[in-house]
């Protein structure tokens, strides 16, 4: 088992996690951006009548509206990114961040009109006659590159596992015990059923489902966000400035945030952008074939409308309830995670100015960084320890107020401490700085709903996490079509439910890890593919205007 995590950690070294990585996929949508001439802006307004389906002929093909493939794609990209990614990414980069989040969704938006379009043009039908697509059918039927769209479809697969039914649930189970107390196996348990329920009814009732629960989650989600919005409305311009400020800056230090880098905010809000919407994955092409269209660009048009709704919208609004509401710069009681906690030489606090570029300094990986990670002993006497000269690092700040603990009594002894980690089996508690679903949570309550508002969280978690895993259970369901044929659906999808209870009562950090691996063996094929086909796809687009002038002399 050590052995292959250690694999599949090289290989997610190799591909995902690799420095080049963002930068690829930001270039791919830069690229094609300049080269289409800024189509997310051009097309933008006559996406939106696509969706209302203006244009609309009653013998175009296909299982789905436009406006059900949209939410179909928006339902597997709207998840915990929305919520706890958001978090994450100011809690490491600061409110710049959120700016990088921006520039990738900005770009991001042609990056999904170009592998949406091309993915519809090569769509074909099943042994039943529905419609399939994606951009393993764009590596066969276009590139004659069978084993690169065998490669990425069993990507596809996997990783509908790693990324939209397990995490789905883990992230669903803890937070319904969390808030309401109620034991992880039964939330599993009825959560399970429901997807089984909706998977197993096949490809129109997960698109019909998918059409309920977006506008259900998203306008639930608003109304909580615009409740601590208005209660902090004085914050909002500053929060603003501080954003676009920082851009190209970095963070300064401020309360529990000891700062962050213009590199660090760049990396986290790309990559956080990325995981976001999504863009250049080559999920959503799967969903968006499936809509009734003549012309693919069409339908590449609407899939525009993804990243700007998922990240610039959504990710926005929860950006300003974490930013407007203060919480991302307070320490709050919370349980320490051994692998965020370091304990390290000296006496350090975040009010001397000196203390704080130390530990900035140590935190970013600096050249200049003289912290010093402590090795030896500290004694604890009923859970407090002696920290005479030491300070606890957790979650990037200086904790306060830290004791230990076993089974939840206060530990007395001595722990064994090497290079900042605790060594010795105990657990830790305290106050510093927190990120994630929980610093949203936490945030949501500083709003007109007060406590009630983490209830909105949970909740919204929990519809955003149901309906991502339903829509990659369809990503899945027609990547083992292409593979195995219809013969192999139903067993894919028993496997999909049994594996979505699992990860409600198991640590399933393996298959996340390999999620990790397939996202990036997706990702670039789809955008080699791509990238191939860049002549065609500015080719086809002309056919389309061609053809639409034909047909609206108007021009409307």
């Amino acid at each position: 088992m050590e052995a292959l995590t250690g694999l599949l950690n090289f290989l997610d070294s190799l591909m995902g996690s690799a420095q080049y990585f963002p930068f690829v996929l930001l270039g791919t949508g830069i690229f094609f951006t300049i080269y289409l001439k800024f189509p997310q802006i051009r097309f933008f307004n006559h996406a939106w009548r696509i969706v209302k389906g203006k244009y609309d002929r009653k013998e175009d093909e296909g299982d789905a509206t436009h406006f059900q493939a949209l939410t179909t794609a928006i339902s597997g990209t709207v998840g915990t990114g929305n919520i706890g990614g958001v978090a994450l990414a100011i809690y490491l980069g600061g409110p710049a961040a959120l700016f990088w989040m921006w520039m990738t969704a900005f770009f991001g938006m042609t990056t999904k009109f170009v592998e949406v379009s091309l993915s519809h043009k090569y769509r074909s039908k099943d042994e039943e006659g529905h419609i399939v697509g994606g951009p393993m059918y764009v590596m066969e039927r276009r590139l004659n590159m069978k084993w690169l769209a065998v490669l990425f479809a069993s990507a596809v697969v996997i990783s509908s596992f790693g990324s939209g039914s397990m995490p789905q649930s883990n992230n669903m189970a803890s937070g319904m015990q969390a808030t309401f107390g109620i034991p992880t196996w039964i939330s599993g348990l009825v959560l399970a059923a429901a997807l089984g329920f909706v998977i197993i009814g096949g490809v129109k009732r997960i698109i019909q489902v998918a059409e309920r629960i977006v506008p259900t989650m998203a306008v639930l989600y608003l109304i909580g966000a615009l409740s601590v919005i208005f209660m902090n409305i004085d914050q909002i311009g500053p929060s603003f400035m501080a954003v676009i400020s920082d851009a190209f800056t970095g963070s300064a230090a401020t309360g529990g945030f000891l700062g962050a880098t213009f590199a660090y905010a760049f990396n986290r809000g790309v990559n956080r952008g990325l995981f976001s919407n999504e863009a250049g994955q080559g999920s959503a092409p799967i969903a968006h074939a499936a809509a009734k269209a003549h012309e693919p660009i069409s339908e590449g048009m609407v899939s525009i409308l993804e990243p700007f709704i998922d990240t610039i919208i959504i990710c926005t609004i929860t950006g300003l309830v974490i930013l407007s509401s203060g919480v991302w710069t307070e320490k709050f009681e919370n349980d320490f995670q051994s692998f965020d906690m370091e304990i390290v030489e000296g006496t350090y606090t975040d009010t001397n100015e000196r203390d704080r570029k130390a530990l900035f300094e140590h935190l970013n990986f600096s050249d200049e960084d003289t912290v010093v990670s402590y090795s030896g002993t500290i004694e604890v006497t009923a859970g407090v320890p002696d920290l005479m000269a030491l300070t606890v690092i957790h979650n990037r700040s200086i904790a306060e107020d830290v004791h230990f603990h076993v089974d939840g009594a206060p530990y007395s002894g001595t722990i064994e401490v090497v290079d900042g980690s605790v060594s010795t089996e105990v657990s830790a508690r305290g106050r510093s700085l927190i990120h994630s679903v929980e610093l949203t949570t936490v945030a949501f309550t500083r709003g007109y709903f007060g406590d009630f508002g983490k209830y909105i969280v949970s909740i919204g978690l929990m519809l955003f996490a149901f309906s991502t895993a339903v829509a990659w259970s369809y990503y899945g369901d027609r990547a083992t079509t292409y593979l195995f044929g219809l013969k192999a659906v139903l067993p894919y999808r028993i496997a999909y439910v049994v594996g979505f209870f699992i990860a409600a009562i198991a640590d399933t950090s393996l298959i996340w890890l390999l999620s990790a691996v397939t996202i990036g063996l997706m990702t670039l094929p789809n955008l080699f593919a791509m990238l191939m086909l860049h002549g065609e796809m500015k080719e086809t687009i002309k056919e389309y205007w061609d053809n639409f002038k034909k047909e609206n002399p108007d021009g409307v």
